[in-house]
């Protein structure tokens, strides 16, 4: 017989528990499965391009978004985190697979730009905050629902007074599970990422104030970013 909860982190330890091995591709346990999938660097992966999200570039273009200090979560083979530094922000780069990191700074090398890559799980690491902007392209559709707890903490410790959030994520019936938060606990897997509305991101970012939030526009091979319909594209500040 065990008796092992007697505080938060136990539970949402034993919530981990309730994912399938493999399901729980967000944490520390989850870092084999990324890096077999980041192991291949020929796959067809829209996102393994060297290129920006349309939003984050059009942000910049626009002046909704000023260099300064930025953290970019699940940062991947870093192609966002190397375009900011490369925009003048000082990045941090953080993600699980040490396979994403080696080549997020080969690509960082190339460019000849500064980013401090970190092989690390954002919501269990000490983070050198606050940051301007916190920048999150596909990093919140792979966390279970009892982690967001986590993530809306990360923010609120480090997220700088008058900074922006910015975040794609998978938009509802175009991709992504749409299985209910509580149903996710039965079935015991993400189903490959969650789904997102508008209402939903509303209410989960409900303590920042929405700039914008529509769909990514579809980029073209030959765009010097990346864009595909599917992600809902958000920035939002948190105000003084």
């Amino acid at each position: 017989m065990q008796r092992n909860i007697r505080s938060v982190d136990d539970v949402l330890a034993m919530l981990d528990r309730l994912f399938a091995p493999g399901a729980d591709r967000w944490s520390d346990g989850g870092s084999d499965w990324w890096d077999g999938f980041y192991a291949d660097r020929d796959r067809d992966v829209p996102f393994f391009v060297a290129k920006p999200d349309e939003n984050l570039a059009g942000y910049l273009a626009r002046g909704l978004l000023t260099p300064g200090r930025a953290l970019d979560l699940g940062c991947g083979p870093g192609r966002n985190a190397v375009y900011l530094a490369a925009a003048g922000f000082d990045v941090d780069a953080v993600d699980l697979s040490p396979t994403a990191i080696a080549w997020g700074r080969e690509r960082a090398r190339e460019a000849g730009v500064e980013v401090a890559f970190r092989r690390a799980d954002a919501f269990a690491t000490e983070l050198d905050g606050p940051y301007d902007l916190v920048y999150d392209s596909g990093c919140l559709h792979h966390l279970p629902p009892h982690r967001r707890i986590g993530y809306l903490a990360l923010l609120d410790r480090h997220l700088a007074p008058g900074g922006h959030f910015a975040l794609t994520c998978f938009a509802a019936g175009a991709m992504g599970s749409q299985i209910p938060d509580a149903d996710l606990y039965r079935v015991g897997r993400l189903e490959g990422g969650l789904a997102f509305t508008p209402e939903s991101l509303r209410w989960i970012f409900a303590d920042l104030t929405e700039v914008e939030l529509r769909r990514m526009r579809d980029e073209p091979p030959e765009s010097d970013c990346f864009g595909e319909p599917f992600l809902w594209t958000a920035l939002l500040r948190r105000d003084r």
